[in-house]
Protein backbone atom coordinates (compact mmCIF):
# COMPACT_ATOMS: atom_id res chain seq x y z
CA UNK A 1 0.00 0.00 0.00
CA UNK A 2 1.49 3.34 -1.08
CA UNK A 3 1.60 5.89 1.39
CA UNK A 4 -0.67 8.09 -0.79
CA UNK A 5 -3.56 5.11 -0.08
CA UNK A 6 -2.25 4.51 3.45
CA UNK A 7 -3.27 8.21 4.45
CA UNK A 8 -6.70 8.13 1.99
CA UNK A 9 -7.52 4.97 4.46
CA UNK A 10 -6.51 6.87 7.23
CA UNK A 11 -8.64 9.80 6.30
CA UNK A 12 -11.53 7.15 5.73
CA UNK A 13 -11.26 5.87 9.23
CA UNK A 14 -11.17 9.24 11.38
CA UNK A 15 -10.78 12.55 9.17
CA UNK A 16 -10.51 14.65 12.12
CA UNK A 17 -7.58 12.35 13.65
CA UNK A 18 -5.40 12.23 9.99
CA UNK A 19 -5.99 15.37 8.45
CA UNK A 20 -2.60 17.17 10.11
CA UNK A 21 -0.99 14.38 8.32
CA UNK A 22 -2.80 15.28 5.06
CA UNK A 23 -1.50 18.91 5.41
CA UNK A 24 2.28 17.66 6.12
CA UNK A 25 2.91 15.73 3.64
CA UNK A 26 1.28 18.18 1.09
CA UNK A 27 1.86 21.78 2.13
CA UNK A 28 5.19 22.46 1.21
CA UNK A 29 4.15 21.14 -2.40
CA UNK A 30 1.45 22.95 -2.88
CA UNK A 31 2.51 26.03 -1.60
CA UNK A 32 5.52 25.88 -4.34
CA UNK A 33 2.52 25.13 -6.74
CA UNK A 34 0.72 28.21 -5.77
CA UNK A 35 3.79 30.14 -5.65
CA UNK A 36 4.81 29.63 -9.46
CA UNK A 37 1.04 30.22 -10.35
CA UNK A 38 0.90 33.50 -8.29
CA UNK A 39 4.22 34.56 -8.14
CA UNK A 40 3.41 35.84 -5.22
CA UNK A 41 4.50 34.50 -1.23
CA UNK A 42 1.29 36.02 0.31
CA UNK A 43 -1.29 35.13 -2.56
CA UNK A 44 0.70 31.42 -2.46
CA UNK A 45 0.35 31.12 1.57
CA UNK A 46 -3.77 31.92 0.81
CA UNK A 47 -4.51 29.88 -1.42
CA UNK A 48 -2.45 27.03 -0.07
CA UNK A 49 -4.88 28.08 3.18
CA UNK A 50 -7.76 27.99 1.27
CA UNK A 51 -6.91 25.12 -0.88
CA UNK A 52 -6.70 22.95 2.33
CA UNK A 53 -9.68 24.42 4.28
CA UNK A 54 -12.04 23.55 0.77
CA UNK A 55 -10.20 19.91 0.81
CA UNK A 56 -11.37 19.35 4.72
CA UNK A 57 -14.80 20.24 3.36
CA UNK A 58 -15.15 18.13 0.66
CA UNK A 59 -13.92 15.15 3.04
CA UNK A 60 -15.99 16.01 5.50
CA UNK A 61 -18.90 15.26 3.19
CA UNK A 62 -17.52 12.47 1.45
CA UNK A 63 -18.19 8.64 2.11
CA UNK A 64 -16.08 6.70 4.08
CA UNK A 65 -15.39 4.67 1.07
CA UNK A 66 -14.90 7.63 -1.61
CA UNK A 67 -12.04 9.29 1.01
CA UNK A 68 -10.43 5.74 1.34
CA UNK A 69 -10.17 5.00 -2.35
CA UNK A 70 -9.26 9.01 -3.47
CA UNK A 71 -6.15 9.65 -5.18
CA UNK A 72 -5.03 12.50 -2.94
CA UNK A 73 -2.22 14.37 -4.93
CA UNK A 74 -4.03 14.87 -8.14
CA UNK A 75 -7.17 15.95 -6.48
CA UNK A 76 -5.42 18.19 -3.68
CA UNK A 77 -3.44 19.97 -7.02
CA UNK A 78 -6.42 20.49 -9.12
CA UNK A 79 -8.35 21.86 -5.88
CA UNK A 80 -5.53 24.58 -5.28
CA UNK A 81 -5.30 25.37 -9.25
CA UNK A 82 -9.17 26.05 -8.80
CA UNK A 83 -8.53 27.99 -6.10
CA UNK A 84 -5.44 30.34 -7.85
CA UNK A 85 -7.49 30.54 -11.08
CA UNK A 86 -10.27 32.24 -8.68
CA UNK A 87 -7.71 34.49 -6.79
CA UNK A 88 -6.90 35.61 -9.84
CA UNK A 89 -10.47 36.52 -11.66
CA UNK A 90 -11.02 38.40 -7.96
CA UNK A 91 -9.04 42.63 -8.07
CA UNK A 92 -6.59 42.12 -5.09
CA UNK A 93 -3.81 44.91 -3.70
CA UNK A 94 -0.37 44.69 -4.03
CA UNK A 95 1.72 44.65 -0.94
CA UNK A 96 5.06 45.59 -0.97
CA UNK A 97 7.66 43.16 1.43
CA UNK A 98 9.70 45.47 3.42
CA UNK A 99 12.15 43.13 4.61
CA UNK A 100 13.48 41.29 1.43
CA UNK A 101 15.66 37.86 1.63
CA UNK A 102 17.73 36.17 -0.24
CA UNK A 103 16.08 32.32 -1.18
CA UNK A 104 16.25 29.84 1.07
CA UNK A 105 17.70 27.17 -1.12
CA UNK A 106 21.36 28.92 -1.04
CA UNK A 107 22.95 26.86 1.81
CA UNK A 108 26.69 26.66 2.54
CA UNK A 109 29.74 28.98 2.62
CA UNK A 110 30.08 29.44 -1.24
CA UNK A 111 27.82 32.01 -1.61
CA UNK A 112 29.26 34.57 0.47
CA UNK A 113 32.40 34.72 -1.20
CA UNK A 114 30.49 36.13 -4.47
CA UNK A 115 27.61 37.72 -3.49
CA UNK A 116 27.44 39.47 -7.00
CA UNK A 117 26.75 35.61 -8.94
CA UNK A 118 24.39 35.01 -6.03
CA UNK A 119 22.05 38.11 -6.85
CA UNK A 120 22.50 37.15 -10.50
CA UNK A 121 21.29 34.06 -9.96
CA UNK A 122 18.16 34.87 -7.48
CA UNK A 123 17.51 37.80 -10.37
CA UNK A 124 17.37 34.59 -13.07
CA UNK A 125 15.57 32.70 -11.24
CA UNK A 126 13.21 35.14 -10.63
CA UNK A 127 13.00 36.69 -13.82
CA UNK A 128 12.22 33.09 -15.27
CA UNK A 129 9.61 32.96 -12.22
CA UNK A 130 7.92 35.76 -13.57
CA UNK A 131 8.25 34.56 -17.32
CA UNK A 132 6.40 31.31 -16.24
CA UNK A 133 3.42 33.34 -14.18
CA UNK A 134 2.98 35.75 -16.92
CA UNK A 135 2.11 32.29 -19.93
CA UNK A 136 -1.92 31.72 -20.32
CA UNK A 137 -3.09 30.10 -18.01
CA UNK A 138 -2.89 27.12 -19.46
CA UNK A 139 -0.06 26.66 -20.32
CA UNK A 140 1.51 28.01 -17.20
CA UNK A 141 -0.30 25.24 -15.29
CA UNK A 142 0.91 22.42 -17.18
CA UNK A 143 4.64 23.29 -17.41
CA UNK A 144 4.53 24.01 -13.20
CA UNK A 145 2.90 20.86 -12.82
CA UNK A 146 5.52 18.56 -14.93
CA UNK A 147 8.16 20.09 -14.34
CA UNK A 148 8.66 21.97 -11.64
CA UNK A 149 5.95 19.83 -9.19
CA UNK A 150 7.17 16.81 -10.84
CA UNK A 151 3.76 15.34 -11.55
CA UNK A 152 3.47 12.61 -14.25
CA UNK A 153 1.41 13.44 -17.38
CA UNK A 154 -1.26 11.63 -16.46
CA UNK A 155 -1.02 13.29 -12.63
CA UNK A 156 -1.04 16.91 -14.83
CA UNK A 157 -3.96 15.95 -17.04
CA UNK A 158 -6.16 14.49 -14.15
CA UNK A 159 -5.58 17.85 -11.75
CA UNK A 160 -6.02 19.66 -15.56
CA UNK A 161 -8.91 17.69 -16.19
CA UNK A 162 -7.83 17.58 -19.55
CA UNK A 163 -6.80 14.09 -21.77
CA UNK A 164 -2.89 13.43 -21.48
CA UNK A 165 -2.17 14.24 -25.10
CA UNK A 166 -4.05 17.94 -24.71
CA UNK A 167 -1.50 18.05 -21.39
CA UNK A 168 1.28 16.90 -23.17
CA UNK A 169 0.64 19.70 -25.80
CA UNK A 170 0.58 22.47 -23.67
CA UNK A 171 3.65 21.39 -21.40
CA UNK A 172 5.34 21.42 -25.01
CA UNK A 173 3.67 24.93 -25.89
CA UNK A 174 4.30 26.18 -22.63
CA UNK A 175 7.85 25.53 -22.99
CA UNK A 176 8.33 26.74 -26.25
CA UNK A 177 6.86 30.24 -25.07
CA UNK A 178 9.33 30.41 -22.47
CA UNK A 179 12.30 29.32 -24.79
CA UNK A 180 11.05 32.04 -27.24
CA UNK A 181 10.88 34.66 -24.41
CA UNK A 182 14.64 33.80 -23.03
CA UNK A 183 15.74 34.00 -26.37
CA UNK A 184 14.28 37.96 -26.73
CA UNK A 185 15.80 38.83 -23.34
CA UNK A 186 19.43 37.20 -24.30
CA UNK A 187 20.36 39.97 -26.31
CA UNK A 188 18.61 42.46 -23.71
CA UNK A 189 20.43 40.76 -20.84
CA UNK A 190 24.11 40.69 -23.04
CA UNK A 191 23.60 44.11 -24.39
CA UNK A 192 22.92 45.37 -20.35
CA UNK A 193 26.47 43.71 -19.30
Amino acid sequence: MSDEEGLSARLAADLDAHFEDLVRAFQDRLYGFALRLTGSPQDAEESTQDAFLRAYRALERYPEVQRATLRLKPWLYRITLNVVRNRVRRPSFDLVAVDGHLADGLAGDDWRDRPEMVAETMERLGELARMVADLPSRYGAAVVLRHVQGLSYAEAAEVLEQPVGTTKSDVHRGLRMLREALEKREPLLAAGR
